[in-house]
């Protein structure tokens, strides 16, 4: 046997006898986390029968349902509440659907009695109801205010009543030595959060523009890359948000050339203010002169509609920890169908899906209970915008200053291989059929060094590549970000990006099961480690790259 099979075949046996040697408390949950039963679920879940599982579809509610039997079969208790003040498995997350209206959608830049106007692709944006907005326009550098790192783009800058325009990303994120986690995402460089600092300052609305200076790809190469819309032009998925929507006000997309020609009276070009920025992270701000935009979002339709969490609990054994949570989770909706096209969503996230339920199903099967409760949440709308999840971090069926750590399955089910999706950005290991990123390390170490522990039993390969690089906005793409932003030890777990990501061919065949079934039993092992030691994982509010040498 060559030594490279001979090494694979001798790990496998040391993490087949590790688990069997698990002491009972452990061994009857690990049981139930059977091959056969991931491929049976998956192949229901990812069938032509649920029609790609699109958000507000039957196929989606018809997935709901199952969920929430299974739970119910396995003994879970209901963690929601319904209408009629009844315990349910469902937690109502009332949405607005609508389709925008491209073709009426866009911006003006008013100067000097004379008027430039762009639609798609120069800029881009929905609302979700119609919008106007007419008002002199400032920049407020990243648009980021962060007290702790001492900050603040919005330091003596008055936005309101104007339009804010902020560059997308991060300062310094090139460097590994930043204050904003090195090379890393933060929490501040979502366009969400940027929104939502402008909105708090008494913004109207915002313009989300490209750095002069990056090595991602912008908003437009991204929905290039995946592709999944061009394949759904003929028929495209209408956009959601939810009915009590944080983002009281509108944001559009713009190119390079737009905020050139913004930026034109100002003295200064987006580049140089860039590296001004950049430089020493001192702040640039300014009032553009002379400069007044208006933004017009219509819709071709709009419509009031309900979507679900679907939410067991299993509750601790000790009194005194059994009101402290740990979460699993994973989304159930996908992207439908387009004509005869079926989106199926094997991996993306039939895979999360199941994930969520198997350990629901050993957990109660175990004759013994983790120390601390297990909330099992399966998200609504996930891709839609992370929907359910932020409904649930704003609307939480138990306090989230409590929840100890969250498990968060998105796409566990393949090995990662190069795509469009990745060329040219990060690089992908030859071997990940034994892999497994981990992806929000940087908020809490500490939770990472449970997992790696508890992996000495299991072997996987750990990977953390995707806590260290910003093009591909991983870190705030996944359900377990909404609730990083409230300060809860969340990880995503997740095997990566491959060619079939986001189109009809993410087909339950391609699932890798012994893979899926050993990443399960880590989880396992790592939510009775969470569940029962005596200082869970901390948070860290403000990860910070590595110190200059």
């Amino acid at each position: 046997m060559p030594r490279t099979l001979l090494s694979m075949a001798l790990a496998a046996v040391v993490s087949s006898s590790a688990l069997a040697a698990q002491s009972s408390p452990q061994q009857a949950g690990l049981a139930q986390i059977r091959e056969n039963d991931l491929r049976a679920d998956i192949g229901f879940l990812a069938s032509d029968a649920l029609q790609g599982r699109l958000s507000l579809q039957p196929g989606d509610d018809a997935a709901v349902q199952w969920i929430a039997s299974e739970f119910a079969k396995a003994g879970l208790k209901p963690a929601a509440t319904d209408a009629q003040g009844q315990r349910s498995f469902l937690q109502a997350v009332p949405l607005i659907e609508y389709r925008p209206d491209t073709k009426n959608t866009g911006l003006s830049l008013n100067r000097q009695g004379k008027t430039v106007s762009w639609k798609s692709p120069d800029v881009s944006g929905s609302f979700p109801s119609d919008v106007d907005v007419k008002a002199p326009v400032v920049f407020a550098g990243y648009g980021i205010t962060a007290p702790e790192l001492g900050y603040d783009d919005y330091a003596n800058l008055d936005v309101k009543g104007k339009v804010v325009v902020v560059f997308d990303h991060e300062p310094q994120e090139k460097d590994p030595h930043s204050i904003f986690n090195g090379t890393g995402n933060t929490r501040y460089a979502t366009s969400y959060v940027k929104v939502l600092n402008a909105q708090e300052h008494g913004a109207v609305a915002v313009l989300l523009a490209p750095e002069p200076s990056h090595n991602h790809p912008s908003a437009q190469e991204v929905r290039t890359r995946i592709g999944h819309q061009a394949e759904h032009a003929d028929n495209p998925i209408p956009a959601q948000a939810l009915a009590d929507n944080p983002l009281k006000i509108p944001s559009m997309i713009i190119s390079g050339d737009v905020s050139s020609q913004l930026f034109a009276t100002s003295g200064n070009t987006p580049a140089a203010l860039q590296n001004a920025i950049d430089k020493d992270l001192s702040n640039h701000s300014l009032t553009l002169p002379d400069t007044s935009v208006a933004l017009r979002l219509r819709n071709l339709s709009h419509r009031e509609a309900t979507t679900w969490n679907v939410v067991g609990l299993i509750e601790g054994s000790d009194p005194k920890l059994a009101p402290e949570t740990i979460i699993i989770s994973g989304h159930h909706d996908h992207d439908g169908m387009s004509g005869e096209k079926i989106w199926h969503g094997a991996d993306d996230n039939a895979s999360g899906t199941v994930g969520v339920v198997t350990l629901a199903r050993a957990f109660a099967a175990n004759p013994v209970k983790p120390k601390r409760s297990i909330l099992f949440a399966v998200f609504a709308a996930e891709e839609r915008g992370l929907l359910g999840a932020y409904y649930m971090a704003a609307h939480p069926l138990r306090p989230l200053d409590t929840t100890r750590a969250m498990i968060n399955f998105d796409m566990i089910g393949r090995d990662e291989k190069p795509s469009p999706q990745t060329d040219g950005l990060i690089d992908v290991p030859a071997d990940t059929s034994n892999r497994l990123n981990l992806i929000g390390a940087a908020y809490s170490p500490d939770y990472q060094r449970t997992v790696a522990k508890e992996n000495q039993q299991v072997g996987l390969v750990l990977d953390d590549r995707f806590d260290h690089e910003y093009a591909l906005n991983v870190f705030f793409r996944s359900d377990q970000f909404p609730f990083v932003l409230h300060n809860v030890p969340a990880f995503w777990w997740f095997t990566g990006f491959h060619p079939d990501y986001h189109h009809p061919s993410d087909t339950a065949e391609k699932i890798d099961y012994p893979k899926m079934a050993k990443i399960l039993k880590l989880a396992y092992l790592s939510t009775w480690q969470f569940a029962n030691e005596a200082s869970p994982p901390k948070f860290v509010q403000n990860p910070q790259g590595r110190k200059a040498d």
